[in-house]
């Protein structure tokens, strides 16, 4: 335990990343919020029904999903301020008139503000990449997905807490004043996206999105796709039992076996690959779909939580170590679009399939899906371990 802490200290010791973190964390919790917020916005403040909010929350997602590579370019080439004084024009203009657009008109501009959306989360990855050495770049990520995780935890509780305490207009307004905060705060915090020595001539995507990157891209996908399943298919659960208000104990739980499987990730000397990581979350989560009372879902989640912060922090991990130096931008773009990707299809199929099915078939449908992610990435890395942290 006294060496994993020295590991995350001598992390945090790096100059600027304590800042890094903390503005990260702040920076992420609009991002976590938008998808609820919106949502009751539309099926509550506007009485438009879920269909109609499910239309403009995959608009945000989809644009997000284009536009977070793009948004990377551009910070590749022009840097990083430039991207977010665009970003915070953007945001601040969406949430400004969100609350006086019909579903129509908001939907278009939903997608327009996902597309422009501030790039917290790769921005703290690439930033880490950039300036963290490699002995000490897997507690770096780990500490990444672990704060991330918790803002996902955050995030959705305050933007629902708004939305009841005060109003789903009020609710839109506060989300695009912590946009506008969380890029100040990144614009004055300017944390550089390149290493000094690292060249600036970025090569073609043809030379390095071959195989290995595809497969940690692939793998960021099926993890977020089977977290998302896993979420829904529980809620849809225990609400048939009449036990929908314990889902939030269910959750805490799963996100505390979580933060502590990332936390042991972060210092294991030769962790896991991530096509192992992957089966073990998926079978992790085999027992969660055939749960039971509130108390056994509970404790069903915790061993399949284990494995979601270091299946998520093995993927970053080798993006940023396949990415080019000067292409890291959109290599963390595309890792923040495949996170948005595996939740933007996981929602209509465990949607579908828990009306047509059953909670438990939706489940372990991603289940599926997981496996077979991992077995194809156990076949184009050759079964290899992950490798050992260089100096």
């Amino acid at each position: 335990m006294t060496g994993a802490v020295t590991a995350y200290r001598e992390v945090l010791a790096q100059p600027g990343l304590r800042a890094l973190y903390a503005v990260g964390f702040a920076a992420r919790l609009p991002l976590t919020a938008t998808g609820v917020v919106l949502t009751l916005h539309v099926a509550v403040g506007l009485d438009r029904g879920f269909a109609a909010a499910g239309l403009v929350g995959g608009a945000v997602t989809f644009g997000t999903v284009l536009g977070a590579p793009l948004l990377g370019r551009l910070i590749d080439r022009f840097g990083l301020r430039p991207v977010l004084v665009l970003c915070g024009v953007s945001e601040a203009v969406f949430w400004g008139v969100a609350p006086m657009l019909d579903v129509g008109p908001l939907a278009g501009a939903a997608f327009v503000a996902g597309v422009l959306a501030l790039p917290a989360f790769p921005v703290v990855r690439q930033s880490l990449g950039a300036v963290v050495p490699g002995s000490r770049r897997r507690p770096a990520f780990a500490l990444d997905a672990m704060s991330a995780e918790v803002s996902f935890i955050v995030g959705p509780a305050v933007g629902t807490g708004a939305v009841l305490a005060l109003s789903s207009t009020a609710a839109l307004w506060s989300v695009g004043a912590g946009f506008v905060l969380a890029t100040a705060g990144l614009w004055w915090l300017d944390p550089p996206t390149r290493a000094d020595d690292e060249r600036t001539d970025a090569p073609s995507m043809r030379h390095w999105l071959g195989g290995p990157m595809i497969t940690a891209l692939a793998g960021a996908v099926a993890a977020v796709l089977l977290l998302t399943a896993t979420e829904l298919a529980v809620v849809a659960a225990l609400t048939a039992r009449g036990e929908t208000g314990w889902f939030a104990l269910a959750n805490t739980m799963w996100c505390l076996a979580s933060l502590v499987g990332g936390f042991v990730y972060g210092v294991a000397a030769r962790p896991p690959a991530l096509p192992t990581l992957l089966a073990a979350l998926a079978v992790g989560t085999v027992p969660v779909a055939f749960g039971g009372p509130w108390w056994l879902v509970t404790l069903l989640v915790v061993p399949a939580g284990a494995f979601c912060a270091p299946a998520l922090s093995s993927s970053a991990e080798a993006v940023g170590r396949l990415a080019p130096d000067a292409a890291r931008g959109v290599a963390t773009g595309l890792h923040g679009s495949a996170i948005m990707l595996g939740a933007a299809l996981a929602q209509p199929l465990t949607g579908v399939l828990i009306d047509r099915v059953s909670p438990t078939a939706a489940l372990l449908a991603a289940v599926g899906i997981c496996l077979v992610v991992a077995g194809r990435a156990a076949l184009a890395l050759g079964g290899r371990r992950a490798p050992a942290p260089s100096p």
